[in-house]
């Protein structure tokens, strides 16, 4: 059974800094795309960012480009998501989901993903 859960998230200022943690267990695939998707009350939930681990690639929404980071320790399989420069409008429940891959072209739709989290809030305050 593969178990999926997130950790991290956090009340904080604009400006400040988040490290969002994903922890995967009992998933056998070792080639995969992760991904970090987030949803604010009343909006549907967005795609924020994107890894292959087969070879690092990674894809980022508009929104959070130059501010996330998007990274897995695939021996202990953790994806992480750095988030710097924190806005209000990035105040959501982000979620972790992975799905299996043969090449790097990580979708972004939230139907392409099998597994996924229970989420993890983060607030940022103006």
């Amino acid at each position: 059974q593969v178990l999926v859960v997130e950790s991290g998230g956090d009340s904080v200022q604009a400006g400040g800094s988040l490290r969002l943690f994903c922890a995967v267990s009992g998933y056998t695939f070792s080639r995969n795309c992760m991904a970090w998707f987030r949803q604010a009350p009343g909006k549907e939930r967005e795609g924020v960012a994107r890894m292959y681990n087969g070879d690092g690639s990674t894809y980022y929404a508009d929104s959070v480009k130059g501010r996330f980071t998007i990274s897995q320790d695939n021996a202990n399989n953790t994806l992480y998501l750095q988030m710097d420069s924190l806005k209000p409008e990035d105040t959501a429940t982000y979620y972790c989901a992975v799905r299996s891959s043969g090449d790097n072209n990580c979708p972004n739709f939230l139907s392409k993903y099998l597994y996924w989290g229970q989420g993890t809030q983060v607030t940022v305050s103006s």
